[in-house]
């Protein structure tokens, strides 16, 4: 689903180290929940960050006891690069002159390469550096329950929210109110549509920073949602919006405010007042926005240019049409230096790739061809004219970078380690950061010349379980029912004895927007799958069709029939599993949360005699239930596909459940609500049907923090009583 809806396989808290043998530690189940997270955490990069028009970058070391910001400045060839320290910790604290000492470093963020900020809760400090070290004071407080803080480093404005409502503080401190919306339902300033098309914000500062596109997103029209609040007697009704499958959807609009002025003015967004507003760019002039307009059944969009001073339709340069569904989730970029051009994302060829226009419409060039995925746009190299992206072109388990020419649209891959890259582009695009880890590297950072002559390690990290009793874990590649390569990891027990049989857990998510299936470190992809093996088990995870970075037709294979298509291919996973001599075929379990936990669960209704037990997470059990955005791109609307919704609701076949089912749920979950389980029940009842059930009192969509623990023991003790 979208990302609040997977289960964080890696937490965020850990107790505890237990102590053996070298090569010989079994994991605590703390560390096995969490320990990714914390003292199991591979050594990563503290805090990097490009030095704006430099090759240069600053980060947050430890030196003589204490934390330090330091600039490294690349000098290139074989040349180590020169170290300045800007900021040490306590130096810091003694510009603060607070009355309670900072603990640590906060995150730095560069204006240009003399000045920089930083924030401590809604209280923001800027500086400037001044002979080598950096001199910062307070800039301004924001009031205490101000949210959505945008900061624009080239007019120093600063934006944000307060509940309903958006605010502008300029450079001179002068604050002018936004929006003055007395109703609750009227939201300004905040992402919309759910979070989906890539939405992550709802303020866009101009390039000059001088004006600010906001959406504004009425929902009086969307039904209330209760979620309840236990933790208060008595109990209170937090009343929230909820636009559920073929209801009534939220109606947003972008306005265009001029603090000079004071003044708002609304694109004149025309057609259905439900569709999507998605892909807002500002032109680099200034005058006009860009928007990708989506309509409600999200299969035709309209790429729209409108006059940020009138509101006005300028010109519609293309449109993009699907039978199934258009999924845009990235703006425009224009192209260093050419602002007349710019890189829109499409999948119209069946893969995610990058196409080149001009601002008149006209196509220019395809920069990216083939049959894999571009997975970031990162930045431009000016002396190569090139864009620089991360692309799933070697495998769909590894991400690397490449440059692609804009002239040529030749492609050269900039990195040579196997694994899983995510870059960050220097300023002129002369350098990259590439971090990355695979099954053998725990961790890696290197900074590499786009001119090929530089190459400097900035960080090797040890493998925090080399002393672990690890199990041995092999890549398994199966095929769909229609040829497609279906590729799995199969996680065997430490000190396995293969004519023993054991009891097998698979963990599945297999649901659009989510890869499990990765060559990253650890190679088995969760520390929790790790313990299960040390206490006995074989685990077996597996992307089917559905789910992430194989292309269109991979995708859209479930189309309108959530829960089939993706079925067949875990069942494939089962016969493969079946076939192995020494899997115990009497016990088997299945444990997935959100869209797995709805895997889980149809699993055991729908095809009842393959599971001893099952352990289902925040799961869907009827997708007229869930929110519009999401389940009608893959779903259509009840009204418009009433088999495909009839044969996934599950509440209508309880009667078949054999096995022993566990669901757990968060009451305060507004993502997955809670209803749909606690309607499960109700049917359960009904039809005499037995299940163990569990809540997390006060937890949203997923369990985390050191309740996360507890979640995981439930777990693990649930497939222990049924499976041993």
């Amino acid at each position: 689903m979208k990302r609040g809806l997977i289960l964080l396989l890696t937490g965020c808290m850990a107790v505890g180290v237990q102590h053996a043998d070298a090569q010989q530690q079994l994991y605590t189940m703390a560390q096995a929940t969490n320990g990714l997270r914390a003292d199991l955490a591979p050594e990563r990069l503290k805090q990097f960050e490009w030095v704006p028009g430099e090759n240069a970058y600053t980060r947050a070391v430890i030196a003589g006891g204490q934390q330090v910001w330091v600039k490294y400045t690349v000098l290139g060839g074989k040349a180590l690069p020169k170290t300045d320290t800007l900021l040490t910790l306590n130096t810091l604290n003694q510009q603060l002159s607070s009355k309670t000492p900072l603990r640590g470093l906060p995150p730095l963020h560069w204006i240009d390469n003399t000045h920089a900020w930083f924030s401590i809760g809604n209280d923001l400090y800027n500086g400037t550096v001044q002979n080598g070290t950096v001199q910062f004071s307070k800039w301004c407080s924001l009031p205490h329950d101000a949210e959505n803080v945008t900061v624009n480093p080239k007019s120093r404005y600063i934006a944000y929210t307060v509940k309903n409502n958006l605010f502008v503080r300029a450079a001179d401190g002068q604050e002018q109110p936004i929006t003055q919306d007395a109703d609750i339902n009227i939201v300004n300033g905040k992402s919309v549509h759910r979070e989906e098309f890539g939405i992550d914000r709802g303020i866009f500062f101009s390039p000059n920073g001088d004006l600010v596109a906001f959406y504004r997103m009425d929902q009086r029209m969307v039904n209330d949602y209760p979620v309840i609040d236990w933790s208060v007697v008595p109990a209170h009704a937090n009343i929230i919006k909820y636009p559920m499958a073929g209801g009534k959807s939220h109606e947003v609009t972008l306005g265009v405010y001029q603090p000079s002025t004071r003044k708002t003015v609304f694109l004149k967004t025309t057609g259905e007042a439900d569709h999507y507003l998605t892909c807002v760019t500002w032109a680099p002039d200034q005058q006009s926005v860009y928007v990708a307009l989506l309509n409600r059944d999200q299969n035709h969009l309209w790429l729209n240019q409108y006059s940020a001073t009138t509101g006005e339709l300028i010109k519609t340069l293309f449109e993009e049409t699907d039978p199934k569904y258009v999924h845009p989730s990235h703006p425009l970029t224009f192209v260093s230096g050419k602002p007349d051009q710019f890189i829109w994302w499409s999948d119209r060829d069946g893969y995610t790739h990058l196409y080149l226009y001009n601002t008149g419409g006209q196509l220019l060039k395809q920069l990216t061809k083939g049959d894999w995925v571009v997975n970031e746009l990162q930045g431009f190299h000016a002396a190569g004219n090139e864009v620089i992206i991360t692309a799933a072109k070697e495998s769909p388990m590894e991400k690397h970078a490449y440059a692609v020419n804009l002239k040529s649209a030749a492609l050269r891959r900039l990195d040579q380690a196997a694994g899983w890259h995510d870059i960050q582009v220097s300023s002129h695009g002369d350098y990259i950061l590439d971090s990355y880890s695979s099954g053998e590297v725990p961790s890696s950072a290197v900074i590499t010349g786009l001119n090929g002559k530089y190459t400097g390690t900035v960080l090797q990290a040890a493998d925090p379980l080399k002393n672990f009793k690890r199990p041995e874990i092999r890549q398994v590649t199966l095929k769909a029912d229609n040829g497609t390569p279906l590729y799995g990891k199969l996680i065997l027990p430490v000190d396995f004895d293969s004519t023993r049989q054991y009891p097998v857990i698979v963990y599945l998510y297999n649901g659009p927007n989510v890869q499990l299936i990765k060559n990253t470190f650890p190679y088995s992809g969760n520390l929790w799958y790790e313990y299960m093996a040390q206490r006995g088990y074989i685990v077996f995870t597996m992307d089917g069709r559905g789910s992430a970075n194989r292309g269109m037709a991979f995708e859209q294979a479930t189309f309108r029939q959530l829960g089939t298509v993706e079925m067949n291919d875990q069942l494939q996973g089962v016969a493969y599993l079946k076939s192995l001599p020494y899997v115990n075929q009497q016990k088997m379990g299945v444990h997935g949360w959100s869209f797995g936990g709805f895997m889980t669960t149809s699993l055991m209704l729908r095809h009842p005699d393959v599971f001893k037990a099952a352990v289902a997470g925040g799961p869907v059990i009827d997708w007229s239930m869930y929110e519009v955005m999401y389940t009608e791109r893959y779903m259509d609307t009840p009204q418009q596909n009433p088999e495909g919704y009839a044969n996934s609701n599950l509440l209508t076949k309880t009667k078949n459940l054999k096995g022993h089912l566990m669901l757990i749920h968060g009451t305060n979950d507004d993502v997955v609500v809670w209803q749909h389980s606690i309607n499960f029940l109700r049917a359960c009842v009904d039809n005499g049907v037995q299940l163990d059930y569990f809540v997390y009192p006060g937890h949203l969509h997923n369990v985390l923090g050191k309740d996360r623990v507890h979640l995981m023991q439930k777990i693990t003790d649930y497939f222990d009583a049924q499976l041993k």
